[in-house]
């Protein structure tokens, strides 16, 4: 049996374990060592390249970027359990509520700012269903519209940083950036580090914010109906006592998000101590709001170490996985596949792009990053795409892959929240706009690399 069949057919039995509901990463894991006994028995595989597990696992433990993961996934979770989305949510409801389409404006901008402090997606949009959900329905709001929103901006999680997807993204793509410049004989290969990802996601990632509210103010100006302003009677009078409490539930985030961006952006520190500083941040802010105690600090690390080890296993498996494909020689027939594509490096980028979307549906962006990409992205950079550029292209796709009926995570996390009489077929129709959106904001970083390359140009000199 020819190598590159197995190679095939490992694929096929991943997607397969996984469609049947079993665990990534022992899926990952178990599949490659079956398969590589398959291989050994027929002699289509060379059981020494399951040596370089030790010192994968070895390079995994002694990495400095991915501290910056469990530091981050604290930091969300202290956040999350903070009641920081809550006052938040209620502050921009009264600075927007007399506006037409107000409370929409008002659960995007929430869901950027929770985006920017918590960067996971699930939280983002649970958070948001049980908080915004109810309020939105009860004021009239069209339910399609309420629930696109909210997956949305729930969503945003995956590009505006600090996203854990942009870390695990950036330490997977400098290791694939140095072995495409290895490949072509540089031997004094240059960098791409997550600080470069993060700066270079703040323009899409400011953009796709900018076209949601477009979009909102739009159907607010057509379809009044489908998002009225809050009635004058229940409205918050402006003035002083408003400014004040806005001020309160405003500017502590807006200050972490601050410290934890602007310490990477002005190079005074790494993405790694910045993730620490916001960490210690989310502990001062939890206490500041008083709902900080002995309990919930134990609670926030257990949960912490569960998403943490799990992270962390699927890496295993999928290093696993990793070495038994290109063992069968499977990353060799994939190159040879991209290169022969028809229309060059734009072929390559949008048959990568579409194979992505559619294991969104089905495997997690962490599976993606750890298992698709270390594949595919050595190539494309040996093609000439620049790293940074890929990476946000990656993220904003996986973002769109999460929105997309009938599979996609945000639309499963929002359904286990929403209430009875919203029904399924009404948040599908919710999420196609921004869908529709999310593809023109795509197409644009796609035609302007720069929207994802000036701003670390400019901050890097480069």
């Amino acid at each position: 049996m020819a190598p590159e069949l197995l190679a095939i057919a490992l694929v096929l039995a991943v997607c397969v374990v996984l469609l049947m509901g079993y665990p990534v990463a022992l899926t990952l894991g178990g599949s490659a060592l079956l398969f590589a006994f398959i291989g050994e028995a027929t002699g289509t595989f060379d059981p020494s390249f399951l040596d370089a597990m030790p010192n994968r696992l070895y390079g995994v433990m002694s990495n400095q970027t991915l501290i910056a993961v469990p530091l981050f996934i604290f930091m969300g979770v202290m956040l999350e359990r903070s009641k920081v989305a809550e006052n938040l949510l209620d502050t921009m409801a009264g600075l927007f509520g007399p506006l037409r389409g107000g409370l929409g404006f008002s659960v995007t901008l929430v869901g950027m700012l929770l985006a920017a402090s918590t960067g996971i997606v699930g939280a983002t949009v649970v958070t948001m269903g049980l908080l915004s959900l109810p309020t939105m329905l009860r004021r009239g709001y069209s339910p399609a519209l309420a629930c696109g929103t909210i997956c949305a901006s729930g969503t945003l999680g995956q590009i505006i940083p600090p996203s854990i997807i942009l870390v695990l993204l950036g330490d997977v793509l400098s290791a694939a950036y140095q072995q495409a410049q290895l490949n072509m004989g540089i031997w004094s290969p240059d960098t791409v580090s997550v600080g470069d990802l993060f700066i270079g996601a703040l323009l899409p990632g400011l953009l796709l914010v900018a076209l949601y509210l477009l979009y909102l103010g739009g159907v607010a100006l057509l379809v009044p109906s489908a998002a009225p302003a809050i009635p004058v009677e229940e409205r918050t009078p402006f003035g002083w006592p408003l400014l004040k409490r806005a001020s309160a539930a405003l500017v502590p985030p807006l200050t972490l998000i601050i410290a934890v961006l602007g310490s990477i952006i002005g190079g005074f520190a790494t993405p790694t101590e910045a993730a620490s500083v916001g960490a210690v941040g989310a502990i001062l802010l939890a206490a500041m709001q008083r709902q900080l105690s002995l309990a919930r600090l134990q609670e926030v690390v257990r949960a912490t170490t569960q998403v943490t080890a799990m992270v962390f296993l699927i890496f295993i498996g999928a290093s696993l996985f990793s070495l038994v494909f290109r063992g069968f020689g499977g990353d060799v027939m994939i190159e040879h596949a991209l290169l022969q594509l028809p229309g060059g490096v734009l072929g390559a980028m949008l048959v990568v792009m579409a194979v992505m979307f559619l294991l969104g549906f089905i495997l997690d962006f962490i599976e993606i990053t750890f298992v698709v990409v270390p594949i595919v992205a050595p190539i494309l950079l040996s093609m000439g795409v620049d790293p940074v550029w890929l990476g946000v292209m990656i993220a904003m796709n996986l973002q769109t892959s999460f929105l997309t009926p009938p599979f996609g995570f945000a639309l499963f996390y929002l359904r286990g929240v929403a209430p009875p009489e919203v029904t399924t077929p009404q948040i599908y129709r919710g999420v196609l706009p921004y869908i529709i959106i999310q593809l023109i904001a795509l197409a644009l970083v796609a035609a302007l690399p720069q929207l994802a390359t000036w701003l670390p140009n400019v901050v890097y000199g480069g």
